[in-house]
């Protein structure tokens, strides 16, 4: 099979045009979370829910938050480890689901998290039975009668529930079904997963081939990462980028087509930045998430979201959004290349459209 060869700019637009983000806006919800397979539904809302700003990046004002949340409830959209998904995707989990905690042979780890469950097999059951009782219920509302309780140096100390429904998730015994008010409801998964089962390495083939195409070009081998990979093994076809080492896979049918871009202002969870190793080799881009460090240490911000301009990651815009007090606070504009008269305006642009999607009132200085 003959090697593609890209220039980082092919690469990078082959990346922003697979991501929804070049000029030609898509038509709906549906039709975004459908091409990228996944939005993560993590609930920070230093500006807005991340999932939300995904969805306003790709549909602009059209979007409302309330649409994600009925989608949810109705299950018309489906969330799975922290993901919002198509429904039709969940079929190609379900395989993996039943090999819980994974195929042998088995790193020690999986064998822990196997000999955890099985001791407290006694609570796994009685939250089954409350679920297939009074389902949906968050977890708050779910028994405790866990003989081992879960050991973390971390936050997760001693949340028995929170982990043993974390497990039950992978073993697709248990699924979300929407929230009440911040708060995630659970119900069993026979109710809410599909009865189709694709068997395993077929639903992996097509998880692939999915993923790469939500992400226009990828590396066939990357470093694991939590929730979702960011490789795909052998989908699409082989390809180099002159000025970056190492082989890529890229999706055939999203090259040679014309690109026009825009200015767009990010999550930092967004799917198109990540992957911080990819968006360095393919964008020259630094970028950290630091809303974790001390704000003494931090260079941009809480939740700086990046800046998308054209086919370049440009900058970084550091806001909050104070709800009480009605106002987007812009707090910098942190500017990766000098930013042009032209960027300048479609920054600005950018920002207004935002604090208007919000509702909120606008105080920022100039991006120039």
């Amino acid at each position: 099979m003959a090697v593609h060869t890209l220039s980082r700019a092919d690469a990078r637009r082959l990346a922003v045009r697979a991501q929804l983000l070049d000029a030609h806006r898509p038509a709906g919800m549906f039709d975004v979370v459908r091409q990228l397979t996944l939005v993560q539904n993590d609930q920070t809302a230093a500006v807005a829910p991340s999932a939300d700003l995904v969805l306003w990046s790709r549909l602009g004002d059209s979007y409302s938050p309330g649409r994600l949340r009925d989608a949810l409830d109705e299950q018309s959209l489906l969330e799975l480890h922290g993901f919002v998904r198509p429904p039709e995707d969940l079929a190609l989990y379900t395989a993996e689901m039943a090999e819980w905690p994974g195929r042998p042979p088995l790193r020690p780890w999986q064998e822990e998290l196997r000999e955890w469950v099985a001791a407290n097999n006694g609570c796994r059951l009685d939250i089954l039975a409350r679920l297939r009782a009074d389902g949906p219920l968050t977890s708050r509302e779910l028994p405790d009668t866990c003989a081992v309780p879960w050991r973390s140096s971390g936050w997760t100390d001693n949340r028995n529930v929170t982990k043993l429904l974390d497990f039950l998730v992978q073993r697709g015994e248990v699924a979300a079904a929407g929230r009440r008010g911040g708060d995630r409801l659970w119900d069993l998964a026979e109710r809410i997963h599909p009865d189709e089962v694709v068997p395993y390495e077929e639903a992996m083939r097509i998880r692939d081939e999915r993923r790469l195409r939500a992400l226009g070009i990828a590396r066939a081998r990357a470093p694991v990462s939590p929730g979702e990979p960011n490789d795909v093994r052998e989908a699409g076809e082989p390809a180099v980028v002159e000025g970056v080492k190492g082989r890529w896979r890229v999706d055939p049918e999203l090259l040679d087509r014309t690109f026009t871009g825009r200015t767009a202002l990010l999550s930092p969870l967004d799917r198109l930045v990540f992957d911080r190793r990819r968006i360095a080799e393919l964008f020259e881009y630094d970028y950290q998430l630091e809303m974790y460090k001390p704000a003494a240490t931090r260079r941009w911000g809480y939740w700086a979201m990046p800046v998308l301009h054209g086919d370049r990651l440009v900058g970084k815009l550091d806001a909050a959004a104070d709800r009480r007090a009605g106002v987007l606070r812009v707090h910098a504009i942190h500017q990766d290349v000098p930013f042009t008269r032209a960027m300048t305006a479609a920054v600005r642009h950018e920002i207004e459209g935002l604090a208007q999607w919000l509702r909120l009132s606008l105080l920022a200085p100039s991006p120039g």
